[in-house]
């Protein structure tokens, strides 16, 4: 029998936190993530169940937002003050890095969600700093309120930054509605530390689908070169796979390389060991912030980022051709920045190609450039790219535009989910665009020509469904509408039967056009008569959807969208590491479900 009966219970000293216990994860290791298709569940969104934000943004004062961001940009403030009296560059960066993360591997990443104000992403080592440039647009943010969200507005202050320095941009189109929450469905990589690069088989082009990030932590490529190795041209290797996985070619990866690089700097002024924890694991009194560096003033000229240092132009606030001017003109010796990372300098420099210090001081510091912008001039393909751009500023100028305005919208949609006055009317290729389909046909009528057609119900219903369930709700791509399930390379997708789906195409498309109907809607039309046929329920249908065409078909940028695993087809083409169950889950999150 114990003497002290009368003890407190209360385990004094001892961890009893709920998140140092045993989880359920760790006694049924393989038991079924469902968190990823909670995120579609707007029980717990804080905006309330009415919240549209296409009607908010409807009511907004886009002109005056765009002045209060132009304003901004020259509105130093002490806390963190902006190089050379202008934050263009660095909201350039915060745009680029939000954007950047998309790949077209699942459609996921990218600026369209606005996740960046979340772990990991706030703290991944790439985005280093950008949580000051988030809080500047706080002010900005409360004044218009629900009105932009922080999706658009981070992409729009990029924008507006490249105008106030004199560059040019294409356009501009919001409707990007924000997450409340991390998002549970992107894989990032399984490496657990920070620049790890595990994500590799053997060759650099061996990188882990759906992934185009070089190393954990990064958005694009390592600056200094692969794994910090400053060879020029591996960095060139590593680009073109990167910027590829993310959808742009050889142009418009040496336009997005120049053009970004004309303005602003690279940060690394002192020992890296003086900067603080990212803001997640940060203390509570940085209120927020993350990387609080003692390295002098912390801020200004004494800032630490990447640990690269040095700016790339001798005006780094102004739009000009001086990235290529300088690039080309000198030759460039490989040093190490006082941070101890890799950069090239210019051998001789001469001082008119130098650039002012970021404090006003009068004070001029030579140029820098990274080994990822040696590879524009070591690269043989990029060479060739960068030369017609040094010769042609005005063709850099056109390039860079589109180039922006593909990165900050790829991961949109079609242009009918565009909104705001700046929207292009121009249709680009990337954009799959579709034409407006017919709504005055009759479709009673159709639906009585498609059950005496002789198709199948099974037949039905699995083009409808094979037509509709490329759709991925993570970039708007994909789906019935188009009809592209008739063009190539869906037409020959190995889950979409091939020999029967051109039976059943063959015989809707006249029906299709003896009605005015588009082939879409009434591939479409003709699953809803399967299911009916089967189940006797009555599925409702809307008319409208267009067909593509084949000019309107970048047919090599679908192939990431053929079915490697559906179980609602029960189709898996290949063993995959990833359990069936899972990839379920994966497509079911895709379809929006």
């Amino acid at each position: 029998m114990r003497d002290n009966v009368s003890g407190c219970p209360v385990m004094h000293g001892a961890t009893t936190s709920a998140k140092t216990g045993t989880t359920n994860k760790h006694w049924w290791p393989n038991q079924l993530n469902l968190n990823i298709l909670r995120q579609h569940d707007r029980k717990s969104d804080p905006m309330g169940e009415g919240f549209d934000y296409k009607k908010e943004f409807e009511g907004l004062d886009y002109d005056a937002l765009k002045k209060d961001l132009t304003a901004l940009m020259t509105d130093s403030q002490d806390w963190w003050p902006a190089d050379y009296g202008h934050y263009g560059p660095f909201f350039v960066r915060m745009a680029w890095h939000a954007a950047g993360t998309y790949r077209t591997g699942d459609g996921r990443g990218g600026g369209r969600t606005g996740d960046q104000r979340f772990a990991p992403l706030n703290s991944w080592p790439d985005n280093g700093n950008l949580d000051k440039a988030r809080r500047l647009l706080w002010p900005i943010k409360k004044k218009y309120g629900n009105k932009i969200s922080w999706a658009d507005l981070f992409l729009l202050t990029g924008n507006v930054a490249i105008e106030s320095m004199g560059g040019k941009t294409f356009g501009f189109g919001a409707g990007r509605a924000d997450t409340w929450h991390p998002g549970e469905d992107i894989y990032w990589g399984a490496e657990i530390d920070w620049l790890g690069d595990g994500r590799y088989e053997d060759t650099r082009q061996s990188l882990e689908n759906p992934l185009a990030a070089v190393q954990m932590g990064l958005i694009y490529v390592n600056p200094e070169g692969p794994n910090g190795n400053p060879d020029p041209l591996l960095s060139g290797q590593d680009i073109r796979e990167t910027f590829g996985r993310m959808g742009m070619d050889d142009e418009e990866t040496v336009a997005l390389v120049a053009g970004g690089h004309t303005f602003g700097k690279a940060h690394g002024a002192g020992d890296a060991a003086l900067v603080g924890p990212e803001p997640e694991g940060a203390p509570m009194e940085n209120m927020g912030f993350g990387w609080i560096s003692t390295h002098g003033s912390g801020k200004g000229k004494d800032a630490i980022t990447s640990g690269i240092e040095g700016p790339w132009t001798p005006n780094p606030i102004q739009w000009d051709s001086g990235y290529f001017d300088v690039l080309f003109k000198y030759d460039w010796a490989l040093n190490k920045s006082p941070a101890g990372a890799n950069i090239w300098n210019p051998v001789n420099v001469s001082e008119d190609d130098m650039a002012p210090e970021v404090d006003g001081s009068g004070e001029k510091v030579t140029l820098m450039m990274t080994t990822a912008d040696m590879a524009m001039i070591k690269d043989p393909e990029y060479r060739k790219v960068s030369e017609r751009f040094h010769k042609d500023p005005e063709l850099l100028k056109e390039a860079f535009a589109r180039a922006w305005f593909k990165l900050l919208h790829r991961d949109m949609g079609p242009k009918g989910l565009y909104l705001g006055p700046e929207v292009p009317e121009e249709d680009l290729i990337w954009q799959d665009p579709i034409p407006a389909g017919n709504t005055g046909y009759d479709v009673d009528s159709l639906k009585a020509a498609i059950k005496s057609s002789g198709l199948s119900q099974l037949e039905m219903i699995e083009t409808a469904w094979a037509s509709a369930s490329t759709f991925r709700s993570t970039d708007m791509r994909g789906g019935a509408n188009g009809a592209r399930i008739r063009l190539a390379p869906q037409k020959d997708w190995e889950a979409n039967k091939p020999a029967q789906l051109a039976h059943v195409l063959g015989v809707l498309e006249g029906l299709a056009q003896s009605h005015g109907a588009s082939l879409a809607d009434t591939i479409v039309l003709a699953g809803n008569v399967g299911i009916e046929m089967a189940s006797g329920v009555n599925v409702p249908f809307k008319a409208g959807r267009g067909d593509a065409s084949d000019v309107q078909t970048d047919a090599a940028s679908f192939d990431v969208l053929e079915p490697i695993a559906d179980g609602f087809r029960n189709f898996l083409k290949t063993e995959l590491s990833i359990s069936p169950e899972e990839m379920l889950l994966d497509k079911a999150h895709l379809l929006g479900l």
